[in-house]
């Protein structure tokens, strides 16, 4: 027992002194302070591969939706989704649309064939970025950060296109809704952020 005590001890002198002799072992506190705070923290292309700063949207609410064009959520999505946009853009709302085509290969156009197709044969007129992945080890650190603020049933991963999440006025992810969510099954939550029910 005591031999064990002092083995113990030898090693935790070791570990003290590595740590005093390497402190870039320890977790800096400048680390701590860089991490994200809120989703305006981060700076994403937009659908010409221009640097947009997301705190652009500082002080509205966002729905923050992974699309694609040729899924069968699609047209029921792009139409839900006019419909909030419309309704509520004056008020301080904004959608943020992020092609992907991580799922079943949905989403396969260029950045201009994507635009083309969702600004005339959707009429969308909220903003459309650049494609992105929003899983897997090239995901786009916007959606790492989603991700790890509202977690899915079965994990953080998204699971199919159209997954959304609804940001509050300071950039804060309040909820997480599946594909299948109508757009419209959110409006009661988009008024209450905006605080016009």
């Amino acid at each position: 027992m005591h031999f064990t005590n002092s083995i113990s001890l030898v090693f935790l002198g070791f570990a003290i002194l590595a740590l005093y002799s390497y402190p870039s072992l320890l977790p800096s506190r400048k680390m701590a302070e860089e991490s994200p705070k809120s989703v305006y923290d981060f700076t994403v292309k937009d659908i010409h591969g221009n640097d947009t700063s997301l705190s652009e949207y500082s002080g509205k609410v966002l729905l923050i939706v992974n699309v694609a064009s040729k899924c069968g959520l699609t047209h029921s999505n792009y139409k839900e989704l006019n419909v909030l946009y419309e309704k509520y853009k004056n008020q301080g709302f904004e959608i943020l649309a992020f092609p992907c085509n991580q799922f079943a290969g949905q989403e396969p156009g260029s950045n201009e064939e994507i635009q083309d197709t969702v600004c005339t044969i959707f009429k969308a007129e909220f903003p459309i970025f650049d494609k992105i992945d929003v899983n897997g080890k090239n995901t786009a650190p916007v959606y790492k950060f989603l991700k790890s603020e509202k977690g899915g049933y079965f994990g953080d991963a998204i699971k199919w296109n159209f997954t959304k999440f609804l940001v509050n006025k300071e950039g804060k992810v309040v909820e997480r809704y599946a594909p299948t969510t109508s757009p419209l099954k959110i409006e009661k939550d988009i008024q209450n952020l905006l605080g016009s029910s």
